[in-house]
């Protein structure tokens, strides 16, 4: 999977070229700080087709995992009352151009080969999406918390977390209190005012949906 961000922009934000010793440590620092960002918004920001997910649905609605959704090509119900898989057919289910699906019990009025069982109103416990999602491009917005979380590091003063400042010959340092987190250390952190940034740009993380099914 690819970074959010790459030297290039950092460079651009520096207005120079990295250092050697820069060099050496953007690509794992870019890394890492990927990773982070990633793991808070839960949305990897890489444009996948046809990806197949297995979810389980909250009343009769399905809230697919990886945003922005881009076309639901199907909808499969998984194991429904001793049934082979059924792929539904659009009368028995919509997406509503977001992230949600809602689904309705089957009937002869859109499916008429519906096999002969007495379903009731149930829907099934498992469905499979087929569907595309993802972003061909990094917002700006995360790739400017990525660089700024990379660049601390890159430019502090000391890869000791909380020294601010240092200085040769007759050694001495300075330690700082900072209020989201001290200073960057030798490894990126995610501070509470990046999370802040990628909150108002639209993306903080989901605090419910859907329960997707590891098998």
């Amino acid at each position: 999977m690819s970074d959010l961000a790459t030297t290039a922009d950092l460079e651009a934000r520096l207005g120079r070229s990295l250092t050697a010793s820069e060099a050496a440590k953007a690509a794992a620092l870019l890394q890492d700080a990927s990773a982070l960002i990633r793991a808070y918004i839960r949305r990897d920001f890489t444009a996948k087709q046809h990806d197949k997910v297995r979810l389980r649905p909250v009343g009769n609605r399905l809230r697919l995992p990886n945003r922005p959704v881009n076309a639901v090509h199907s909808v499969t119900a998984i194991g429904w009352a001793g049934m082979p898989d059924l792929v539904l057919p659009m009368g028995t289910w919509g997406w509503d151009g977001l992230d949600v699906i809602e689904l309705a019990p089957l009937s002869s009025d859109v499916w008429l080969s519906l096999p002969t069982v007495n379903l009731g109103d149930e829907l099934a416990d498992t469905y499979e999406v087929d569907y595309d999602h993802g972003d061909n491009v990094v917002p700006d917005a995360v790739v400017a918390v990525c660089c700024g979380m990379v660049l601390r590091v890159l430019l502090a003063p000391s890869p000791v977390e909380g020294m601010s400042a240092e200085r040769t010959g007759k050694y001495s340092y300075q330690m700082t209190q900072q209020t989201d987190g001290g200073s960057a250390g030798a490894s990126v952190r995610l501070r509470e005012t990046d999370k802040e940034l990628l909150r108002q740009a639209g993306y903080g993380p989901r605090t419910a949906g859907t329960a997707e099914v590891v098998l």
